[in-house]
């Protein structure tokens, strides 16, 4: 029994870093360098664009990852943007675990999230005509209050010579979508201050070169897989691939310890340095990386553990099995997705996208999940003003539920099933 669940581990580690990890590492160094050449251009229209802004919400939340969809949340506490757009950009939204999905099911991933932007658009707009919203964002006193606070603050915070971008201290920040010292400095950044010469902190930003070596390596390996290419024979070294992908999860696990990401993986003074730093930008797209693996390499962990025990040792009968209880528990699926996408951060979102490309989801509960989810973005939010947060958590929910019962009704999961590899 430990055999096989080593073996079980081994496996899945190297199949979480080079089927997914590595794919999910360039996709992600990609879009961080497009925000950090950017500056995050859509941000700096979105004020002047009030008729458009739920649709360059939904623009920002379909983009994979967090990162827009954090530096949103300022923009509507400062009254710069509607809660409508909030609203456009969170059921957009479908955070890291999208990466995990486009790496296994790209054609899927177009086709479950393209309803989130048309969805999260015409929700955006029907919050604004209702007017729900209006009257949670601060007020200017709240500002003059958080001001007159910011130097106790300030001066509690040690000055730790930095490289520009490097520091994790507000001060030494370019910030997006709120000023040095307001309500909002205080909420996102002064509360927890960053510590540059933290252990965990000096590891990031050391090991991050490394990490990326390894996922070149793994790169080149996992597309000569996905060619089924005999890479032992190709590269004369035996278990070759093993040792990479068990190595690359290791490493996964390791940074994301260092970095102290569990649920969450980015905040909005990460995205106020990548934006700004191109070393940030490389740093923290590692740890994010670094977060989706070891999350991918849980789920594929936990899958085949169910296979194993449901099966009592046979894995082909577990896995008809597995496909027999999906089946019959298509409805309830639909109710689960939606419930986890009421969790924030991308962790248990990641968890349930990798079940989905194991086959253990239907297509309906995995298009629950993507509006209903919010990633990471609600953490600024909750922190800057907790009941708009806890309604948009409420109102994301609800299209989540209608559209995922829908699409189970009208049968849509056997139609994506024919699109789904080795369904």
């Amino acid at each position: 029994m430990l055999n096989e669940i080593l073996t079980i581990i081994l496996a899945s580690a190297t199949n979480a870093f080079l089927q997914v990890g590595v794919f999910v590492g360039g996709m992600l160094l990609i879009f961080g360098l497009v925000n950090y050449r950017s500056s995050g251009g859509l941000l700096n229209v979105i004020g002047r664009s009030r008729r458009w802004q739920p649709v360059i919400g939904a623009l920002l939340g379909l983009s994979p990852g967090c990162g827009g969809a954090i530096l949103m949340m300022p923009l509507f506490v400062r009254g710069v943007v509607s809660y409508g757009t909030v609203i456009a950009t969170l059921i957009a939204t479908a955070g890291d675990s999208a990466f995990v999905l486009i790496a296994a099911q790209p054609l899927v991933a177009v086709v479950a999230y393209l309803p989130c932007f048309v969805i999260g658009i015409a929700a955006g707009y029907a919050v604004d005509a209702l007017g729900i919203g209006r009257k949670f964002v601060y007020v200017e006193k709240e500002y003059v209050e958080a001001a007159a606070r910011h130097a106790a603050v300030e001066a509690a915070i040690p000055e730790v010579p930095t490289r520009p971008g490097e520091a994790g201290i507000s001060r030494q920040l370019h910030h997006v979508g709120h000023e040095e010292g307001d309500a909002i400095d205080m909420a996102l950044h002064h509360r927890r201050p960053a510590r540059p010469q933290a252990v965990g902190r000096r590891i990031t930003h050391t090991a991050f070169a490394g990490y990326w070596v390894l996922i070149a390596v793994g790169m080149a390996l996992g597309i000569m897989i996905l060619f089924q290419v005999d890479i032992d024979a190709v590269i004369g070294i035996p278990g070759i691939g093993r040792v990479v992908g068990i190595a690359g999860t290791a490493a996964s696990i390791f940074l994301m310890i260092s970095g102290h990401t569990f649920l969450a993986d980015d905040t909005h003074e990460e995205q106020e340095h990548k934006l700004y730093s191109l070393r940030e930008t490389l740093v923290h797209s590692a740890g994010d990386t670094a977060f989706t693996c070891t999350w991918v390499f849980v789920a594929y962990v936990a899958y085949e553990l169910l296979v194993m025990g449901i099966g009592g040792g046979d894995h082909a009968g577990g896995t008809a099995r597995v496909a027999a209880m999906m089946q019959s528990a298509g409805l309830a699926a639909v109710f689960v997705g939606a419930l986890i996408g009421l969790i924030p951060g991308c962790g248990p979102q990641i968890i349930f996208v990798a079940l989905f490309t194991r086959g253990l989801l239907p297509f309906s509960a995995l298009l629950a999940n993507a509006i209903s989810q919010d990633g990471d973005a609600l953490f600024p939010l909750i922190a800057m003003n907790r009941r708009s947060a806890l309604w948009a958590t409420i109102i994301t929910t609800i299209p989540a539920l209608i559209v995922g019962l829908a699409a189970y009704y009208l049968g849509v999961d056997s139609v994506m099933a024919k699109l789904i590899v080795g369904r």
